[in-house]
C-alpha cells in the first residue's frame, strides 16, 4: 500500500474514532434543548446545575393540560432568560420520568416550578406568567440576594412554655422529620407562616420535632404526624383546619378573632332562628358582668370549632328572648321547633359555675330531638349511638317544606318516648350509598329507617310503608335487644390457609377478636396504589410470621365488607392496626410512612404480647 493510501486511511480511522469519543461523550453529558428550555434527566442534572448560580426549573409530566397550557409561556420566559446578562438557564423536567429528582424535590402536583440558587432550592408559587416568573427569578439572581430566614418558629423544651403562654394566639405543629405527610406539608406551612408573620398583629407558626421532644409529645398526646393544635395563652385546642397554605391562612385568622360574635339588634336573632340550619348559643350580659363575660368567652374558645357563638348587652334582646342578664341561651331554628321542646334551654352564669359547666350545657341541647342529619354536620353533630336515621327527601325549600316536616312530625311522635336515643332526618338522596351498604338502596319505599349503633353495628327495619306503630315497634324491639344487626359482607372464603388471613363482615369477630391471638390486620382497598405495593411485603410478612404462636397477620377488603367495631377506624388505605389478644378494644394503629418489611416486623415485636413478656423477664 501507497504512503499517501496509508495516511489517508489513519485519517479516516482518526476521525472516526474521534466522532465515536465525541458522540460517548455527549451521550453522558450533554444536553437537549427544545425551544430554548433545557431537557434534565436524572442522569445529567447534577452535572449541568453544579456550577451555575441560578436556574428556574420547572417539574412536569406529558399528560398534564395544565403543563400542555403553560409550555408556550414557559419558552418564553426562557427566550428572555437566555438573553439576561448573564444569561439564566431554564430547566423542564419529566417528573414521571425523573423519578429521583421527583422525590429529591418533593413534586407532588405539576407543574411545579422551582429556582435553584447556588444548589439551594426555593419553591415558587406566584402567577403563571412571563413577568411575574421573570421578575422573581432576576430577583433571586441578584448577587447580593439571601434566602429570608424560616418564618416557623423553632420550639424545643427549653423555650416552650415562655413562648406559647405569651402568644394571643399561635399554631403548633408536632412532626416527624421521617414522615411523608409532615414533609408534604412543611412547604404549605412555611409559606403560611411567612404571610401570618405580616399579620397585624403577626400571628406565629411554630413546630416541634416530636421524636426528639418526647416529653412535649407525651404532654399534648401526641399519638400520629403531623399534630397540629392552637394554643390560646398556654391553653391547647385542636386544630381541625386545611392543610395548604392558603386554608391555613383563613383558617388561623378566623380563630384569631374573637370567639364569639356580638349580636345588636332583635331582627338579627329572628333571622338567625328563621332561616338558619343549625343551633344558635348566644350569651347575654349587662356591663357589669366582666367576670360573667370573660367565662363565657373561655368557654366560646374552647367550643368555636364545632359551634356559631354569639353575646349580647342588649336590653331590648334579654327582654324579647324573656331571659335575664347573666344567661346563656341555646336555641333551635324554627324549622326544628316543636311542642315537645322548650323555645330555648338558658343556663345562668353563678360564681359557683365553671368553664365546663357551660360546655357541657351547650353540648347537652345542642341537637333538637330529631334534626337534619347530612354530609356537613355530620361529624360534629350525630357521633353519639345508637343514631336512629329516617331517610326520604328532605327538602325545607318553600315548595317542599310542608311535605318534609309531615314524615319529622312523625318521627317526633315516636322520639319524644325514647329520649335516651338520638333521632334524625337524612336526604335519601345525599345518603344512597349509605343506604345501598344497609341494603335499602332498592327497596321502593318513599321512607327508610336505619339504626346506627355503637361497635359499628347497624340495624335496618323491614322495607315496608312507614308508620306511628311500625316505627314505635321497631324503636322497642331495639330497646329490648330483639334485632339482628345486618352487615355487609364478602363470602366467607373456602381456603384461608395462606400465610395472610382474609377476613371479611361475617368472620371479623372470629378472627380480629379472637381472645387467644394477636392479631397485625391491614384494611385495604383494591384499587388503591400503595395498596398494591404493600401487597408482596405483606405477604412476605405473613410467611415470616407464619410460625409464630398466636400472631396473625390478616387483612380486609374495606370496601367489600363493614367493621363491626368502631375502634378500628379506616379514614384511608391501607390503613394496619395491631392488637393483643388480652386488648382487643384497644387496637395500636400503624403510623410510619415506613412500609416495609422490617418497620412492620419491628412495629409487630414492640406491642405483642408474646415479645413484651420475653422483655418482661
Amino acid at each position: 500500500m501507497g504512503l499517501l493510501k496509508r495516511l489517508s486511511l489513519l485519517l479516516v480511522i482518526g476521525s472516526f474514532l474521534a466522532v465515536s469519543s465525541e458522540d460517548e461523550i455527549s451521550t453522558g453529558e450533554s444536553e437537549v434543548e427544545e425551544n430554548g428550555v433545557i431537557v434534565l434527566t436524572d442522569e445529567n442534572f447534577d452535572h449541568f446545575v453544579a456550577d451555575k448560580d441560578t436556574v428556574l426549573l420547572e417539574f412536569y409530566a406529558p399528560w398534564c393540560g395544565h403543563c400542555k397550557q403553560f409550555a408556550p409561556e414557559y419558552e418564553k420566559i426562557a427566550k428572555t432568560l437566555k438573553d439576561n446578562d448573564p444569561p439564566i438557564p431554564v430547566v423542564k423536567i419529566d417528573a414521571t420520568e425523573a423519578s429521583q429528582l421527583a422525590e429529591k424535590y418533593e413534586i407532588s402536583g405539576y407543574p411545579t416550578i422551582k429556582i435553584l440558587k447556588k444548589g439551594q432550592s426555593i419553591d415558587y408559587d406566584g402567577p403563571r406568567t412571563e413577568k411575574a416568573i421573570v421578575e422573581r427569578v432576576k430577583e433571586i439572581s441578584h448577587p447580593d440576594w439571601k434566602k429570608p430566614p424560616e418564618a416557623t418558629v423553632v420550639l424545643t423544651k427549653d423555650n416552650f412554655d415562655e413562648v406559647v403562654n405569651n402568644a394571643e394566639i399561635m399554631l403548633v405543629e408536632f412532626y416527624a422529620p421521617w414522615c411523608g405527610h409532615c414533609k408534604k406539608l412543611a412547604p404549605e406551612y412555611e409559606k403560611a407562616a411567612q404571610e401570618l408573620s405580616k399579620h397585624t398583629p403577626a400571628i406565629p407558626l411554630a413546630k416541634v420535632d416530636a421524636t426528639a421532644e418526647t416529653e412535649l409529645a407525651r404532654r399534648y398526646e401526641v399519638t400520629g404526624y403531623p399534630t397540629l393544635k392552637i394554643f390560646r395563652k398556654g391553653k391547647a385546642f385542636d386544630y381541625n383546619g386545611p392543610r395548604e397554605k392558603y386554608g391555613i391562612i383563613d383558617y388561623i385568622t378566623e380563630q384569631a378573632g374573637p370567639p364569639s360574635k356580638p349580636v345588636q339588634t332583635v331582627k338579627q336573632i329572628q333571622d338567625y332562628l328563621k332561616d338558619g340550619d343549625d343551633v344558635v348559643v348566644l350569651g347575654i350580659f349587662n356591663n357589669h358582668q366582666k367576670k360573667e363575660f370573660e367565662l363565657y368567652q373561655d368557654s366560646a374558645n374552647a367550643l368555636r370549632e364545632d359551634f356559631k357563638l354569639y353575646h349580647t348587652f342588649r336590653t331590648d334582646i334579654a327582654n324579647f328572648l324573656q331571659v335575664p342578664a347573666g344567661q346563656i341561651v341555646v336555641m333551635h331554628p324554627d324549622r326544628f321547633q316543636s311542642k315537645y321542646e322548650p323555645k330555648l334551654y338558658s343556663f345562668e352564669i353563678k360564681d359557683t359555675v365553671t368553664q365546663v359547666n357551660i360546655e357541657d350545657h351547650i353540648r347537652k341541647h345542642a341537637l333538637p330531638l330529631v334534626g337534619h342529619r347530612t354530609h356537613s354536620n355530620e361529624a360534629k353533630r350525630y357521633t353519639k349511638r345508637p343514631l336512629f336515621v329516617v331517610y326520604y327527601t328532605v327538602d325545607f325549600s318553600f315548595d317542599h317544606r310542608t311535605a318534609t316536616q309531615y314524615w319529622r312530625n312523625k318521627v317526633l311522635d315516636v322520639a319524644k318516648d325514647f329520649r335516651e336515643y338520638s333521632f334524625a332526618i337524612a336526604n335519601e338522596d345525599d345518603y344512597a350509598s349509605e343506604l345501598k351498604d344497609l341494603g335499602l338502596g332498592e327497596s321502593g319505599e318513599e321512607v327508610n329507617v336505619a339504626i346506627l349503633d355503637t361497635n359499628g353495628k347497624k340495624y335496618t327495619m323491614d322495607p315496608d310503608e312507614f308508620d306511628l306503630d311500625s316505627f314505635r315497634n321497631f324503636v322497642m324491639a331495639f330497646k329490648k335487644g330483639k334485632l339482628k344487626p345486618i352487615l355487609k359482607s364478602q363470602p366467607i372464603p373456602k381456603n384461608n390457609k395462606g400465610p395472610v388471613k382474609i377476613v371479611v363482615g361475617k368472620t371479623f369477630d372470629e378472627i380480629v377478636m379472637d381472645t387467644q391471638t394477636d392479631i397485625l390486620i391491614e384494611f385495604y382497598a383494591p384499587w388503591c396504589g400503595h395498596c398494591k405495593t404493600l401487597e408482596p411485603v405483606y405477604n412476605d410478612l405473613g410467611k415470616k410470621y407464619r410460625s409464630v404462636q398466636n400472631i396473625v397477620i390478616a387483612k380486609m377488603d374495606a370496601t367489600a365488607n363493614d367493621i363491626p367495631n368502631d375502634k378500628y377506624k379506616v379514614e384511608g388505605f391501607p390503613t394496619i392496626y395491631f392488637a393483643q389478644k388480652n386488648n382487643k378494644q384497644n387496637p395500636v394503629k400503624y403510623q410510619s410512612s415506613s412500609r416495609d418489611l422490617e418497620g412492620l416486623s419491628t412495629f409487630i415485636e414492640e406491642n405483642a404480647s408474646k415479645f413484651k413478656r420475653n422483655e418482661e423477664l
